[in-house]
């Protein structure tokens, strides 16, 4: 069975990226934090679909701990055919306020942690005749809208992460093809107050928010597809163009 690496995959749309990968007929390794216990129960579900499923814990704003999970999931399985970056940090915080040490924890979970573990990957990516990342941004990054305001540290982190996809599709190819998928209304924050739900899906064209599966789908899409690198899929009900 093909082998895919998903990071955040105890909650949200990591869950559902993790999950849909497994009826694709992935094996799963299952990254967590804070999750652990909700990656445990993604691994009995995966296990219920007859895959083979793997939690692993790390904290991602620890880069040393990057480097060793990396390390570890080329010992341990050799080959890694589909790595997708899911987790994120991201908080709610007015651009004034933002302070060095919150920037630096974004820039570590968002930037740094997909960068090392691509890096740390490469060994096990390039042993597979199928290599592929996906990394998860955000379509804010490029047509911002009301219920984003106060995320400034998170969409700088996010649109960096958009560029490494470009990056890497050009110096990793042709062994590894890298693209990214950018939510848009899709399980949106807790801190978005009704009336900004209540503007932002009045302008979506489908008129309702997205769910965590919708952007499962794009991401098993990019990893089946093997002419495709380099691009970023939005996953925004036609936001994006309205």
């Amino acid at each position: 069975m093909p082998l895919a690496v998903v990071t955040g995959a105890g909650i949200r749309v990591g869950r559902a990226i993790a999950l849909a990968l497994a009826r694709d007929g992935f094996d799963v390794v299952l990254h967590a934090n804070r999750s652990v216990d909700a990656a445990h129960r993604v691994r009995a579900e995966a296990e219920a679909l007859g895959r083979r499923a793997f939690v692993e814990p790390a904290d991602l704003a620890d880069t040393a701990a990057v480097q060793a999970l990396a390390a570890r999931l080329v010992r341990v399985h050799g080959t890694v055919d589909v790595l997708v970056n899911s987790a994120a940090a991201y908080a709610h915080v007015d651009f004034a306020d933002v302070t060095p040490a919150q920037l630096e924890a974004m820039w570590r979970v968002n930037v740094a942690a997909p960068f090392f573990l691509v890096q740390g990957l490469l060994p096990a990516l390039r042993a597979s005749s199928r290599a592929a990342v996906v990394n998860v941004t955000d379509m804010a990054i490029s047509h911002a809208y009301t219920a984003t305001h106060f995320f400034s540290h998170y969409l700088a982190s996010k649109a960096a992460l958009d560029q490494l996809t470009r990056s890497l599709a050009l110096e990793l190819g042709p062994a590894v093809r890298v693209n990214a998928v950018a939510p848009g209304p899709v399980a949106v924050a807790a801190e978005t107050t009704d009336a900004q739900k209540a503007d932002m899906l009045a302008r979506v064209p489908l008129r309702r928010e997205g769910s965590p599966d919708d952007v499962a789908r794009a991401v098993v899409f990019l990893a089946n597809s093997p002419y495709i690198t380099g691009q970023t899929l939005r996953v925004d009900g036609g936001l994006s163009v309205a």
